[in-house]
């Protein structure tokens, strides 16, 4: 049975490498479209200024995932070999989805898939388990306020995001679309110092 357990780790280890490839060619997509097709700065530099950036994050990340991973559902309510199942389940779905997303030019959250995987794959083994254990529901096994916490966490910030985004253009736009060099002059430097306060404060702090 030990021989099982170590084959699936050399799996879920060869299935990492290939979910960090297509993660990672997914999220130069997004974060590199823009600047790329606006053409702000020379390939080269953007393609520098990006590779520090995932360094840094890399480095410095505050482990996002484990919010995920702890929250969607409780794992002392189940097996070692269920737990494999979950997260071999997850990595497989995450590379199939996520390639397939690149394949066609989508833009996609890894952040999202990770957690509605999580979430299919442990909702799919309770009610597998549940068959066998009728004294028990699927709250006892999905960390249901969570999950729906973190899912309403994520359709909210697209809301707010968006909402947030247009406004902000709007009053951009009255400021410096017309007579922009005069406007530029003496409203640029205050404009860039809250823009770059504002999401130096975001990476740092929230």
């Amino acid at each position: 049975m030990e021989t099982i357990y170590i084959a699936l780790v050399g799996v879920l280890f060869l299935l990492a490498i290939s979910d960090l490839i297509v993660g990672v060619s997914n999220d130069a997509v997004n974060f590199l479209n823009s600047a790329i097709g606006s053409k702000a700065a020379p390939l080269r530099i953007i393609m520098i200024t990006a590779a520090v950036g995932v360094l840094f994050g890399a480095t410095f990340s505050s482990g996002m995932m484990e919010v995920a991973r702890k929250g969607i559902f409780h794992p002392q309510e189940f097996y070692f070999s269920e737990i494999m199942i979950i997260f071999l389940a997850v990595m497989i779905t995450d590379v199939i989805l996520l390639d397939m997303f690149n394949t066609f030019g989508l833009p996609t959250s890894t952040t999202v898939s990770i957690v509605f995987e999580l979430l299919g794959a442990a909702v799919g083994i309770s009610i597998i388990k549940l068959t066998n254990m009728p004294e028990k529901d699927l709250g006892d096994f999905i960390n249901s306020a969570k999950a729906l916490a973190i899912i309403s966490g994520i359709l909210l910030s697209v809301v707010v995001s968006f909402t947030a985004g247009a406004i902000v253009q709007y009053f951009t736009r009255i400021l410096f679309s017309f007579d922009y060099k005069k406007k530029l002059k003496y409203f640029g430097a205050l404009w860039g110092g809250i823009a770059i306060t504002a999401i130096t404060y975001f990476i740092l702090i929230k």
